[in-house]
């Protein structure tokens, strides 16, 4: 646990400097308050996991990069990363350095409870799905089955699925309506890696084929 409290403080503190740097302030309240909520509800979901489920608290804990995925995967999560990098430096420059656009307070607020959706829906689907890995494989040591409850019986790839109303969440809730477009840059990538790991799970996991047959959409039900 102390590794996930380690890791969570780092992430905290790059995450910080990665807005508040480019902001040029740091009397910026929207950029705490997303860092209270982001890294607030990424504490206790660790914390929830090391109770109810710590060996899925571990397989989470292992890194995508590692050798044993395969490097279209690999290109896929870098790409992921130095976006999402990308995005978390252009919104502060938008909202607090620049004043490109901003947002009122209404929809600030409507930012911040679609973050708490995102983690409401993650948390959903770790409770669902004991084999939801950061990493593409087929879990073979830890018995895994093909999961069809909870929000898989709606779609095949809900965890992705939840990162929508963060993507649209967080601009609103920093002030940049350019930062939106960070939903056109990421999830196509994140549907990238989703056809790659059904590719996996096909050929490996006995009971994905059928499964994917009864649930027709990977991401958002009735478009994809």
């Amino acid at each position: 646990m102390l590794e996930a409290v380690v890791q969570n403080l780092a992430f905290a503190v790059i995450f910080a400097l990665l807005l508040f740097l480019p902001a040029g302030t740091w009397a910026w309240p929207q950029g705490w308050i997303f860092l209270a909520i982001f890294f607030g509800c990424s504490q206790a979901t660790g914390l929830w996991l090391r109770k109810t489920n710590p060996a899925l608290l571990a397989e989470r804990m292992k890194s995508p990069f590692s050798a044993d995925q395969r490097p279209l995967d690999r290109a896929i999560i870098v790409a992921i990363m130095v976006c999402l990098c990308a995005w978390l430096v252009f919104m502060p420059l938008d909202a607090c350095r620049f004043g490109w656009s901003h947002t009122p307070l209404w929809a600030q607020v409507i930012g911040a409870v679609l973050i708490l959706g995102a983690f409401w829906g993650w948390v959903g689907v770790l409770r669902a799905n004991s084999f939801a890995s950061v990493k593409v494989r087929v879990q073979q040591e830890r018995g895994q089955t093909v999961v069809s409850t909870g929000p898989y019986a709606i779609v095949r790839h809900p965890m992705y699925s939840y990162v929508l109303p963060l993507l649209i969440g967080t601009p609103l809730l920093l002030g940049s309506l350019w930062g939106l477009l960070g939903v056109a840059i990421v999830m196509p990538l994140l549907a990238l890696r989703a056809l790659g790991e059904e590719a996996v799970l096909k050929d490996g996991l006995p009971g994905y084929r059928a499964y994917a047959d009864k649930v027709r959409f990977r991401l958002i039900p009735g478009l994809w």
